[in-house]
């Protein structure tokens, strides 16, 4: 498999930055990981702390269960600021896991050239570029 290939593969369906790491980008591996990992992480801490008050509000309001009392909650509990960060972070995210993936085809495309310049040159050095009667 090409390097390019392997590289948006690993980026683009697995994980960004995994395609960097493969391709020995480890710096830029790691960044588009961690930056990825904390977004997530954020988005993670932003629902916890919605759903815990929307249980709140549930407890508060008599304790019952039921979809209506959960809908009302959540309308109420959501704000703008959350709803805004909420955005934000999946934006991040989202552009971190498409530049990770363009990012890691453009190296190992660069790797793909270097090898196949490279192979011709290798194959005159052993003899195997020469006309015939000629060696």
């Amino acid at each position: 498999m090409k390097q390019a290939v392997k590289g948006a593969l690993l980026s683009g369906t697995v994980f960004p930055g995994l395609g960097q790491i493969v391709l020995k980008h480890y710096a830029r591996g790691i960044a588009l990981m961690l930056t990825v990992t904390a977004g997530v992480a954020a988005l993670v801490k932003i629902a916890l702390e919605q759903a815990l008050a929307i249980l709140e509000q549930i407890q508060w309001d008599g304790g019952t269960i039921d979809m209506s009392a959960i809908s009302r909650a959540a309308a109420r509990a959501s704000t703008h600021s959350d709803s805004s960060t909420f955005k934000l972070l999946l934006l991040l995210i989202v552009c971190c896991w498409v530049i990770g993936t363009v990012d890691a085809y453009r190296i190992g495309r660069r790797k793909d050239r270097a090898a196949e310049s490279a192979a011709p040159a290798a194959a005159q050095s052993a003899g195997y570029g020469r006309p015939p009667g000629a060696g």
